[in-house]
């Protein structure tokens, strides 16, 4: 089963939430998930772990706790095959406040260009 974890601290590692996860069962991967341009953390990441039952348990468990000084949010992954926001989702988005140019992403304000 494939687990979203949420509001993941920046300092966290993919070492970290393997740890946190080992506690409930067998994990197969922990991956937080990075930006590509800066190699930063994006905040959220996903964690397999291969028996449904520890999934579910570790679920129940972490949900809202603390992680490296912050209240993670975790629940079962939502695929992108499901037709709804999933690993990395972003649907409408336009330009990602890049705005600029009229084309209507959520950053271009009434027409006017941000750069």
């Amino acid at each position: 089963m494939k687990i979203y974890v949420g509001n993941l601290s920046f300092e966290a590692s993919d070492q970290d939430l393997k740890d946190a996860f080992a506690a409930h069962g067998r994990v197969e991967t922990a991956t937080i998930v990075k930006d590509s341009f800066s190699g930063r953390s994006r905040g959220f990441g996903f964690v397999e772990m291969p028996n449904e039952a520890e999934a579910h348990a570790a679920i129940s468990a972490l949900n809202g706790k603390d992680l490296k000084g912050r209240a993670v949010k975790v629940n079962e992954a939502i695929s992108k095959s499901d037709g709804r926001r999933g690993e990395g989702g972003g649907r409408g988005r336009g330009g990602q406040g890049r705005g600029g140019q009229g084309r209507g992403g959520w950053g271009d304000r009434g027409g006017r260009s941000n750069y």
